[in-house]
């Protein structure tokens, strides 16, 4: 069969996609922007402008990755509701978040902070955004995957991936610009309007995408998939073996920022300096895609969870602003080595009618690790550079916990040589 000309391949493109997925994939962009301008500058606005401890700071900023373990529940409803209802509820959900996370210190919110002591406020207020996020995911990948034809639709799967990539790199560079020309509170307000913008789009441009032909899951086989999914012993040991890899990536928002600005150059725009890694992703993805293609897929995961690890190590050798740029792209590089993968040897462990509760799953160790490395950082940081006074320590410590991960990963993988290769029981 020829190979299409460049005319007729952006024809079929072009006519490939119905206007759903337009509306659906850029909001994605926007909803993603919105949530790395958030994270980027999280730590250092609860610990600068609300007075909260390092170690409170961090464990908060962990909390934020709460988003990920509601992913996992997130398909079931958007289902049940329609992608119509549950994108344009999951925008107002987040730009009412966004909005009252950067008010906490305004002056109208006084007597709500009388009333409510700010930890348990700001608690609230950073899980609050899992909502609606969990509900996004679903609804941009389905409408994905029902409003392209079957001959573009990889390249759907493609055009989504790198506008969620451009928005996690525009995200931090939004939130620069806003911090050095106007305050920090106001990073969380331009991401408001950043969602809230994506709700009027969702309900003046989005159609609800037809379904697919085969009948969705019911509530009841949905809760019976997920008990399945629990009771599979060596698949949930995996999720929580890995999940030690999100604990040391998350470090690069929870206490990089906070480590730069205390312990090498105050005056370092942390916000910018976290543009790198999904720089990094966006450059070089298709490289090390081509790379690794021949590579077993659980060998990538191990392979990409140790150089994430080893990449801290740049920085205890050489602790400047410019080798915390380096130490971001390695980090990356070990991501792009490990996600693709990762995802894959997830839908292969699958059993036939339970990939979707297979594929949630798949977002814990994301969640588990952004909350145990949240605490896991603030301590690190409370205790290395306030108590003792020996900053290099934080990166020893994030080191070991990623290459502990690394090894038993392998051991893993020995153990389970057989039957990792058939699908789950």
């Amino acid at each position: 069969m020829p190979s299409l000309t460049f005319s007729e391949r952006f024809h079929e493109i072009r006519t490939g996609f119905e206007r759903p997925f337009w509306v659906a994939n850029i909001s994605e962009l926007f909803e993603r922007l919105s949530y790395y301008a958030v994270l980027a500058s999280l730590a250092r606005y609860l610990h600068e402008s609300l007075n909260l401890s390092v170690e409170q700071a961090g464990s908060l900023t962990g909390l934020f990755g709460f988003v990920w373990i509601v992913a996992a529940f997130g398909g079931t409803l958007a289902d049940r509701l329609g992608f119509r209802r549950s994108l344009s509820l999951a925008y107002l959900i987040l730009s009412c978040s966004y909005f009252l996370l950067g008010s906490i210190g305004s002056a109208w919110f006084t007597p709500v902070r009388g009333t409510v002591p700010l930890v348990p406020l700001v608690t609230f207020l950073l899980i609050l955004p899992a909502f609606g996020v969990a509900l996004v995911k679903p609804c941009v990948v389905g409408t994905t995957a029902r409003a392209s034809k079957e001959n573009v639709r990889s390249i759907g799967y493609s055009i989504y991936y790198t506008l969620v990539n451009i928005g996690g790199a525009a995200g931090p560079y939004v939130a620069s610009w806003v911090n050095r020309h106007i305050s920090v509170e106001n990073v969380f307000r331009v991401a408001a309007l950043s969602v809230f913008a994506m709700f009027f789009a969702v309900l003046l441009f989005f159609k609800e995408p037809r379904r697919a032909e085969e009948p969705s899951v019911s509530l009841g086989q949905a809760v019976k998939n997920f008990g399945t999914v629990l009771s599979n012993p060596r698949f949930m040991i995996f999720l929580l073996i890995f999940s030690g890899y999100w604990i040391v990536y998350w470090q690069e928002f929870i206490i990089l920022p906070l480590y730069v600005h205390d312990y090498i150059n105050a005056k370092t725009d942390t916000d910018l300096m976290l543009v790198t890694g999904p720089l990094t992703v966006i450059s070089l993805q298709m490289i090390f895609s081509l790379l690794s293609q021949k590579m077993p897929a659980f060998t990538a995961i191990t392979l990409g969870t140790l150089i994430s690890a080893l990449a801290w190590i740049l920085l205890i050798l050489h602790p400047t602003v410019p080798m915390a740029v380096v130490t971001l792209i390695v980090v990356a590089i070990g991501e792009i080595t490990q996600s693709p993968r990762y995802y894959e040897y997830v839908s292969r462990l699958a059993p036939l009618g339970q990939q979707g509760t297979y594929m949630g799953f798949a977002f814990l160790p994301i969640g588990i690790g952004s909350l145990v490395g949240g605490k896991f950082g603030g301590m690190l940081i409370h205790h290395f550079g306030e108590v003792t006074h020996q900053p290099d320590r934080i990166w020893w410590s994030v080191t070991g916990v990623g290459v502990a991960t690394a090894a038993l990963l392998w051991i893993y993988d020995k153990t389970f040589k057989t039957a990792t290769a058939l699908p789950a029981k």
